[in-house]
């Protein structure tokens, strides 16, 4: 049966690779992802999938769900792309819109792998009398890592027995490590202006609160856990030299291994901005944009998941794809190569040529953390969650860069999408037939958590951005 699925995925490839390229060329970044939604949402609802719009309340968010009954397998899927890295499927840097965006993440494969998983899974399920409930949730704005948090907050993951995802990469690894909790805020300070020359004490300046609050969390990067990250950007410093600013921002990306330790960091910087204000006799406000929980992997699942490369052909690729994938290394500076070259070795896998090879399940890196946050965390402490990564791009090639967008537009990209398709549809299937893989999943989800109930981080009266209506210019 497991071949079954596998040998018809083969055949309906070039059904998906149409819908991934059609996301890639109409790329559109967070909670303005309408034509991907839509593209999506159309074709699941011809296969015979009960959609359900706008799921959470985000406004390009949806849900697609066959079946009925237990168990209820859910797969993630996203589409949203990033500022400033639209690029043709060239080997060379090639903007198709300066300055527009791209698919520098690859979630024009990411999301339609999902579809491609339960659209199989389907017809598998039907042919079989498979008893079971599938769900592709499609999820916005994960680049601004709050699409799955908003949509977590209204509870449309509560009553899932298991999750899949994936993500694209330069290797085929299982995502056994931590990605970090996070917390998006905006601080506003409000003075009084005045003519710097001529009346500068009469003025209350907003930007000497905002650099008064930067310096002093300077300072606090000396007194964090290790591992922690502070990361600022000035939004607003005001309007000329000469006017004293009585509007000023500053916006902060906090970063930690746990919830708890990114929410300590955020108290001690609302602290520092609140001095700030004393400093500078201003007055100060503040808007949390997204707060993502630290993802918890389930090893089973992952384990899972692996098992599924033992029973795929692994990837291959073409002389043409191998010549790429040479011209696209060629651009990249040495010392990204270098320490590509470094993840490589810590891994104990093989560069053969232009492209890493083999699977990597690494079960000693389970939960360490890693710099980067997704809002699957949030995801990941309601439902037990799977995640491997495949190859897309080749060797060297980083993430939210014009190489990756390049090569996710191309038969590298897809061929690594189809691969993590076959993954979760296969483990997926596996979990349908075997109960005792779920009950395993649940119990180790059970000892993580250790009683603790997910509680999303972004306060009640945050909503989430509406989408651009028809015609709208974005």
């Amino acid at each position: 049966m497991k071949q079954q699925l596998f040998e018809k995925m083969t055949t309906q490839e070039a059904l998906f690779a149409k819908i991934a390229k059609d996301i890639w060329d109409n790329p559109q970044l967070g909670y303005e992802e309408t034509y991907a939604a839509d593209r999506q949402i159309q074709f699941l609802q011809q296969a015979g999938f009960r959609i359900t719009e706008q799921a959470g309340g985000v406004d390009t968010a949806f849900i697609a769900e066959w079946g009925a009954g237990s168990p209820i397998i859910g797969f993630l899927g996203e589409y949203d792309a990033l500022p400033g890295l639209s690029q043709s499927d060239s080997p060379s840097l090639d903007p198709l819109v300066a300055g527009g965006p791209g698919h520098g993440c690859g979630h024009n494969l990411l999301g339609t792998a999902g579809v491609e998983a339960v659209y199989a899974l389907k017809q598998l399920m039907e042919e079989q009398s498979i008893a079971g409930t599938i769900r592709y949730y499609g999820c916005p704005a994960e680049e601004l890592l709050s699409g799955k948090s908003f949509m977590a907050r209204n509870g449309v993951f509560d009553d899932l027995d298991i999750v899949y995802t994936w993500h694209p990469g330069s290797y085929n690894m299982t995502a056994n490590i931590s990605m970090q909790a996070l917390t998006a805020i905006e601080f506003f300070f409000h003075g009084r202006t005045a003519h710097a020359a001529a009346a500068p004490h009469l003025g209350r300046s907003a930007l000497d609160a905002v650099e008064l609050t930067n310096v002093a969390a300077n300072y606090l990067r000396e007194h964090v856990p290790d591992g922690s990250r502070i990361h600022y950007q000035t939004t607003n410093g005001g309007l000329a030299p000469n006017i004293v600013p009585d509007e000023a921002s500053v916006y902060y990306f906090l970063r930690g291994a746990s919830r708890e330790a990114v929410d300590e960091l955020q108290r001690r910087l609302i602290n520092i901005a609140e001095g700030a204000t004393l400093m500078t006799e201003t007055t100060m406000d503040y808007v949390i944009h997204s707060a993502c929980y630290d993802s918890m992997p389930n090893l089973t699942l992952n384990e899972q998941m692996y098992k599924q490369w033992q029973e795929l052909p692994p990837l291959t690729f073409t002389e043409a794809e191998k010549q790429f994938a040479e011209q696209i290394m060629s651009t990249l500076d040495p010392s990204v190569l270098a320490g590509a070259n470094q993840q490589v070795q810590a891994m104990g896998a093989q560069v053969d040529g232009s492209f890493i090879t083999g699977e990597r399940h690494i079960p000693q890196m389970f939960r360490m953390s890693m710099p980067g946050s997704s809002d699957l965390g949030d995801v990941s402490w309601i439902a037990p969650l799977g995640q491997v990564i495949t190859v897309c791009a080749p060797h060297g090639v980083q993430l939210h860069t014009w190489q990756a967008t390049a090569s996710f537009g191309t038969s590298i990209g897809l061929k690594g999408m189809h691969y993590a398709a076959k993954t979760m549809a296969g483990a997926a299937l596996d979990a349908l037939l075997d109960p005792s893989i779920i009950e395993a999943a649940k119990e180790e989800f059970a000892r993580l958590t250790n009683g603790k109930q997910y509680r999303c981080a972004i306060p009640e009266h945050v909503l989430p951005p509406r989408a651009p209506k028809e015609g709208t210019k974005v």
